[in-house]
């Protein structure tokens, strides 16, 4: 009963401290969604995670720890770890050829650090294509991938740190010109990431995991030879808590809590029909947003009134049984200004021997204005987990 009391008030910490990050950013300013290219990046690829409303941060180690929070990787069970996940993208609208695919792994060198690999392969599916007039100028194929490879290292029994590089080619129209005579290319850039992870779990009396992750730090991405035509990429701040209650050996619980903050300036907020001196004044704030450089968007992105407002939060659950059997929850919360996006999330896992399958669903919250493109959609992963000295027969969280 203790260990219950335990997680229920861990539960409840971290449950109001979401709760008042949610209620303190206002609603009464005006919409000001911030925009970057290549978002597929802030696609969750991890059906673990989505079933826990994203939440990936400081959660248990497992082979999805790449796409948020490398540094969970020394301490994951298992030597070598492979992942693959399926994700519908607008299944709720009847399309087939819209999709993220990713596939992920680890190897740990020894006790103390991991090399880690992974790649996301978004298909936007087949586009028609036409000029400004209407007129056809044929079919494409845009998608758009992302290559990482990582390192993670204990820094001590506690705690790790780990950095990544990532490939990132987004071919949206490439090969097409618009009337103008601009003629568009893949964009192309390099990002990298940071982590810590402070692990204090233990299999025998649970305890709390933090995580610190920042993500997508790279240059802009442009698709024509346009200098000042780049757009930012959705450069994130992630800070992460869990804690896990073990009532016995067969039974745990862990609760947590994500938020993330988008290192982006958000666009100027442009007068509805402006006066000719507004006009002026419009178009160069617009122009001062787009020369800035990708280093001073990341510090111009916490100034400004409505900044904060772009935290998103993600609260979640898993309760598993005899490491085989995971049941999951959470809500995602972003703020009305910033897009609107609101969901809960449920999903189901289970592990036998090496293999484990994960299951997870999005069910919208707050009416038809901010329905997810992954809502009533059931998207599912693959994982192995494996030992190089062993006959792998122990269980690990998928």
């Amino acid at each position: 009963m203790k260990r219950l009391y335990q997680g229920l008030a861990a539960f409840l910490v971290l449950f109001f401290a979401g709760i008042e990050v949610l209620l303190a950013q206002s609603t009464a300013a005006p919409i000001n969604v911030t925009t970057t290219a290549v978002p597929f990046l802030r696609i969750s690829p991890d059906a673990r995670a989505g079933g826990m409303g994203d939440l990936g941060v400081a959660t248990s180690p497992d082979v999805a720890s790449s796409y948020y929070n490398l540094a969970k990787t020394p301490f994951a069970k298992k030597d070598v770890g492979i992942g693959l996940t399926y994700t519908p993208w607008l299944k709720d609208l009847g399309l087939n050829d819209v999709y993220l695919l990713a596939a992920s792994g680890y190897k740990k060198l020894d006790e103390n650090s991991a090399l880690s690999a992974s790649i996301r392969y978004f298909s936007l599916g087949d586009i028609h294509f036409t000029d400004n007039s209407g007129n056809d100028i044929g079919n494409g194929h845009p998608r758009e991938w992302g290559l990482d490879l990582g390192y993670s290292r204990k820094l001590s029994d506690n705690l790790s740190i780990a950095l990544a590089g990532r490939y990132i080619y987004s071919n949206l129209a490439g090969g097409y010109a618009s009337t103008g005579g601009t003629t568009y290319q893949p964009g192309k850039t390099f990002a990298a990431d940071i982590s810590l992870f402070y692990h204090g779990v233990t299999d025998e009396n649970g305890g709390w995991n933090f995580g610190l992750a920042i993500s997508n730090l790279g240059g802009k991405i442009g698709y024509t030879n346009d200098a000042t035509a780049k757009d930012y990429i959705p450069a994130d701040l992630g800070l992460g808590a869990s804690y896990t209650a073990v009532f016995d050996e067969d039974n745990k619980i862990m609760f947590g809590l994500d938020l993330h903050k988008l290192l982006v300036p958000s666009p100027p907020v442009l007068h509805d029909n402006p006066t000719p001196a507004e006009a002026t004044q419009d178009s160069i704030n617009t122009a001062n947003y787009h020369n800035k450089g990708f280093v001073s968007g990341w510090t111009s992105s916490f100034s400004g009134p409505d900044q904060f407002k772009s935290i998103q939060a993600s609260i979640g659950a898993e309760y598993a049984y005899q490491d085989q059997f995971f049941f999951r929850a959470g809500y995602y919360y972003e703020d009305k200004t910033k897009g609107d996006r609101k969901y809960f999330s449920m999903g189901v896992g289970l592990k036998y021997n090496v293999m484990g399958l994960n299951f997870s669903y999005i069910v919208p919250s707050g009416g038809g204005t901010n329905r997810n493109p992954l809502s009533n959609t059931l998207r599912f992963g693959l994982t192995f987990d494996l030992d190089s000295n062993s006959d792998n027969s122990s269980s690990t969280t998928p």
